[in-house]
């Protein structure tokens, strides 16, 4: 059982990544949760359902770190997908299993192949680009899982972005054999280098954020909606609180 803290209906992860048991039989459905998911989860239940049903809900961002200290006093490490992603397949490296990637353009999934294959020997890798449409039929959801199971992978890595990818793993997870099912989003990106991530010093600053508001203007229009409605958020759950007790 993974150490968890509790903001409302969320059980945030409270571990470290070397805690997750990647030979667990039981599927295991990671996905992350950050400020502006936070916010989009509150208008959109099939969204905060997914989150709600993760076995692993990840602190991907500082905003949920400052929450979770805020509301709760405790401290909690902030968990990228890109961190835990990285985990995953070191441990997968050293033991020889099966890793599978969804989602993206074939082009990003060949250039993933190339890097991973060379960076990650030990490693079976497997890939499927899925149709590029807002919404995927019922015969595409049941070739990809097709696809998937064929594989037999043990972690299964989805980058559909956000909200699409945790919808996606919610309407068909029963569907799919895997061991860990983890939504990613933009580390594919990250991986092929068609987006960068944040230097690592900005990360131990705690500025990650700042870096990708310059890198993308959907980022930067992203935080001037969504930050200003978390840290209402925190101030209402928090003078609620209070209120409550007294």
């Amino acid at each position: 059982m993974y150490k968890s803290v509790k903001i409302r209906d969320y059980n945030i992860f409270a571990s470290d990544v070397q805690n997750i048991n990647i030979d667990n039989n039981n599927k295991t459905i990671v996905n992350t949760i950050n400020a502006h998911s936070y916010i989009v989860a509150k208008k959109d239940p099939i969204f905060k359902k997914a989150l709600l049903y993760s076995d692993i809900l990840l602190p991907d961002g500082e905003g949920i770190v400052y929450m979770v200290k805020k509301l709760k006093g405790d401290k909690i490490k902030k968990i990228a997908g890109a961190d835990i992603h990285d985990y995953l397949l070191n441990i997968s490296n050293e033991k020889s299993l099966r890793c599978y990637y969804l989602g993206a353009s074939q082009e990003t999934l060949n250039i993933i192949k190339k890097k991973q294959s060379k960076k990650y020997k030990n490693i079976h890798f497997g890939f499927y680009s899925p149709p590029f449409k807002p919404v995927f039929t019922k015969e595409d959801n049941i070739q990809m899982a097709k696809e998937i199971n064929a594989f037999k992978p043990h972690v299964l890595f989805i980058g559909m972005t956000a909200p699409k990818q945790e919808k996606w793993v919610l309407e068909n997870k029963d569907a799919i054999h895997a061991n860990i099912i983890c939504s990613i989003g933009a580390v594919f990106d990250f991986i092929a280098e068609t987006k960068k991530r944040a230097p690592k010093w900005l990360i131990d600053l705690k500025l990650e954020w700042l870096y990708r508001s310059f890198t993308a203007w959907r980022l930067t229009k992203r935080y001037l909606y969504s930050t200003p409605l978390f840290l209402i958020e925190i101030y209402k759950l928090k003078y609620f609180k209070k209120k409550s007790i007294h």
